[in-house]
This record gives structure tokens, C-alpha cells and sequence, in this order.
């Protein structure tokens, strides 16, 4: 569990440029914190206790704002960046060397019993706000786009974006080469019908305008 533990540490200083020392990460990172929490609960909960274990668990969501169910499983090399708003669900696995920004939702999609919640592979990121839903796959060294709702299973190597979330990047080659993958230019779906429908519009027009023009000179 030590070895586990400065694991996390270390990825705080390999992933975030702004921690200065040891005794700044250790007093002011909420994601460290509730990690800490996290890693004693979950060995609680592993032996068969449930009600201690939450309690926890809420007390480190109260502390910190970011909710982690004490049955995730969630592997060395973890590191929540800010964090307010996380929520990591009862069934999560997460593999080495994770990082997850602000809000994300690792959850379910209902009240289904047994695995509901995502298994996330290695050196993954998942962006600020993006949703990864249900019983699902992401394989290792994906990037999850912020704002992103994942539903479905990711390949490996793949960048995901969008509502609902698809792949622009596979094997470091653009699937939509048209899109250029920076935060402040996501692609936007419901733009993007906006512009559909207002093509549909044009074309409408035109062909009315045309069978105007053949009625007159008729």
C-alpha cells in the first residue's frame, strides 16, 4: 500500500506543473486527500464491512468535494487535478497511471446490479467535466475531450470528444482530419445540426425560388 501511495504522490509532481514541494501537496491537494481516504476505506470494504467504509467516504466527500465509492478499484499512479465535482462509482476499476480533471462522472446508467460502472485502462485522461456511463471499456492511453458523455467501448490510442463521444484521433491520426482538437474549439453537435438544417434551408429555398422563376416564364 506504500509503494501505491507514492505512487500517487509522484504523479502529482510528474502532472502538475504548479506543486512546488512535498509539504504543499501533502496539505493542500484535495485529490491527494481523498485518495488516502479512499485507499483505507477500500481495504475496509474488501474484508466485508460496508457501512464504515461509506461513511468514509462521505466524510472525505464532504472534505473535498469529490465522492469515490470505497468498492472502486483504482490501481497506483492515480491523480485527480482540482477534483471538485468527481464522482467515481461502486464498480469503477481504473487502471495506472489515471488522470482526471474536474467533474468528472465515472458512474452508471441505471439501477442495474453487479458491473455497472466503467473499467478504465492506463494512462488514460479524461478531460473537465466528461461523462464516462455504464458497464463500459476504455483501453489504455485514451484521451477523453472535456465535456465529452462516453457511452460506448474505446479502442486504445484514441482520442474521444463530442455528445455522444467519438473518436477524432486513432494510432495518432485524425479520423476527422477537418477538426482540429483544442479546448476552446470542441466539436459542437448541436451547432453542427444547426448548420445541417440551415443548408437544408438554403437548398429549400433555391429550389422554390427556381420553380418561381419556370412558373413566370411560363
Amino acid at each position: 500500500m506504500f509503494d501505491t501511495i507514492r505512487a500517487d504522490i509522484n504523479a502529482v509532481f510528474e502532472r502538475d506543473p504548479a506543486a512546488n514541494n512535498i509539504f504543499e501537496v501533502l496539505l493542500t491537494y484535495s485529490g491527494l486527500h481523498v485518495l488516502l481516504f479512499h485507499r483505507f476505506s477500500h481495504i475496509l470494504y474488501k474484508i466485508g464491512l460496508r457501512t464504515l467504509p461509506r461513511f468514509i467516504s462521505q466524510l472525505a466527500r464532504f472534505l473535498t468535494g469529490i465522492e469515490i465509492h470505497p468498492g472502486a478499484q483504482i490501481a497506483k499512479g492515480f491523480f485527480i487535478d482540482h477534483g471538485m465535482g468527481v464522482v467515481i462509482g461502486e464498480t469503477t476499476e481504473i487502471g495506472e497511471n489515471v488522470t482526471l480533471y474536474q467533474g468528472v462522472t465515472l458512474g452508471g446508467t441505471g439501477k442495474e446490479k453487479g458491473k455497472r460502472h466503467p473499467t478504465i485502462g492506463n494512462n488514460v485522461v479524461v478531460g473537465a467535466g466528461a461523462k464516462v456511463l455504464g458497464s463500459i471499456k476504455i483501453n489504455d492511453c485514451v484521451k477523453i475531450g472535456a465535456g465529452s458523455v462516453v457511452l460506448t467501448d474505446v479502442e486504445e490510442n484514441a482520442t474521444v470528444v463530442g455528445v455522444p463521444g467519438r473518436v477524432v484521433i486513432r494510432d495518432g491520426k485524425r479520423v476527422h482530419p477537418e477538426r482540429e482538437l483544442e479546448h476552446a474549439d470542441l466539436p459542437d453537435p448541436v451547432k453542427d445540426q444547426l448548420l445541417e438544417l440551415e443548408e437544408e434551408f438554403r437548398k429549400l429555398k433555391k429550389e422554390i425560388l427556381g420553380r418561381n422563376s419556370i412558373d413566370k416564364t411560363d
